[in-house]
């Protein structure tokens, strides 16, 4: 099963459990960890598959047993996932990477963050802190194992902790999208020239190898007649069909990323003008034909930026109020650099619900206000033309 973490922006999803996502367990650094139902589907398909199994590791047991021992690396499998998926979690609430929810489902796990990692580092970091988890589970389980009598019940269910403990940690580190190893090429890739869509491309590639890869190991099971043939075919097609949507998304996702070659911010942003925030919402809307308006009041301070849609509202029935109550808030997510490249600022409004964004220079001074339908058709423009 695969366990992943999901680098990507788009729409907030509801993550307060239930819905679409599934059961909430609980939270760890307010991040919601939910079951999907489709996790109980893929469980019930690792029984089938495991018990025949292993009523062929420990002949002596009743077939009772044997479920209920399936059963057992089951739940273990689910423990080893969820283990990893708190890894990358964790080391991205750490890196300032803000995480919407940790999913688990019928293929594995998934960590949905809301936004890309900045810089290859962080990428590196979060993708390799999932299989660092799962190898060290892996070999304090199979070091306890010395200390467990063999041939046993309590042997075998250790045994299976350690075995999913390195599954998940080793097939995760191979080196194709979306996988973790898939993110530590994309990162490398990155790092050593700069950009990013290189990396994903490398990384697609990757996964394309891993899928094909996964097949001939369960034709080779067949062929020789190897004993979890079974179990290795239904595992193999499903996380194959697994790895190819999933590098498909992050090559969509990417070109999603993308900014059009000369295009540049200053030709998006609509020029700024400051006024008093007690200005009649009547006077403001008038002086916002095809500008930014910034309101300021008298002590300097920034009320918002003027919601056109709400001060014509205002302005229908009482057109002297102040425009500041036709203001929307100036925070830190709608405040693009001028400065930034245009990947970031795109991935930025993707991110952000808010339709207009203060644009400053580096020396935080107004530079022009950017709104979400002037980014998005440049961006549909850019993308056709390309």
């Amino acid at each position: 099963m695969a366990a992943t973490s999901q680098h990507g922006a788009g729409p907030a999803r509801r993550a307060s459990g239930g819905g679409d996502g599934g059961l909430l367990l609980f939270r760890v650094g307010g991040v919601p960890v939910l079951l999907a139902p489709s996790w109980w589907i893929g469980s019930l398909v690792i029984v089938v598959l495991y018990a025949p199994l292993v009523g062929r590791l420990l002949p002596d047991v009743s077939t009772l047993t044997s479920w209920l021992l399936a059963a057992a690396f089951a739940v273990l499998l689910g423990l080893s996932v969820l283990a990893h998926e708190l890894g990358h979690c964790l080391v991205a609430l750490r890196l300032g990477i803000p995480v919407r929810r940790l999913r688990l489902f019928l293929l594995g796990g998934l960590s949905e963050v809301a936004r890309s990692p900045r810089r290859p580092a962080q990428e590196g970091l979060v993708a390799a802190a999932g299989p660092a988890v799962s190898l060290v589970l892996g070999g304090f389980c199979a070091l306890l194992l010395f200390a467990v009598p063999p041939d046993g019940a309590v042997w075998l269910l250790v045994a299976e902790c350690a075995v999913a403990n390195f599954a998940v940690g080793l097939f995760n580190l191979l080196p194709g999208l979306p996988l973790d190893g898939g993110r530590l090429v994309r990162a490398g890739v990155w790092a050593l020239t700069g950009l990013r869509a290189k990396g994903t491309r490398a990384a697609v590639a990757g996964g394309a190898l891993v899928a094909t890869g996964l097949i001939v190991w369960a034709l080779v099971g067949l062929a020789m007649g190897s004993p979890d043939r079974w179990l290795r075919l239904g595992v193999c097609v499903v996380t194959a069909w697994f790895v190819i949507l999933g590098a498909r998304s992050e090559l969509a996702a990417e070109a999603r990323r993308g900014w059009p070659a000369g295009l540049e911010l200053s030709q998006l942003v609509r020029p700024v003008l400051q006024l008093p925030a007690e200005s009649p919402v009547s006077d403001a809307l008038a002086a916002s034909a095809g500008r930014g308006v910034v309101l300021v009041r008298a002590d300097g301070v920034a009320a918002g930026l003027l919601d056109e849609q709400a001060a014509q509202q205002l302005a229908s029935t009482s057109p002297q109020a102040p425009a500041e109550l036709a203001a929307e808030p100036i925070r830190a997510e709608t405040v693009l650099l001028a400065s930034e490249p245009g990947e970031e600022i795109a991935e930025r409004v993707r991110e952000t619900p808010a339709w207009q964004f203060l644009v400053v220079d580096d020396e935080g001074r107004p530079a022009g206000v950017l709104r979400r339908e002037d980014l998005r058709t440049a961006l549909m423009h850019g993308r056709r033309t390309a």
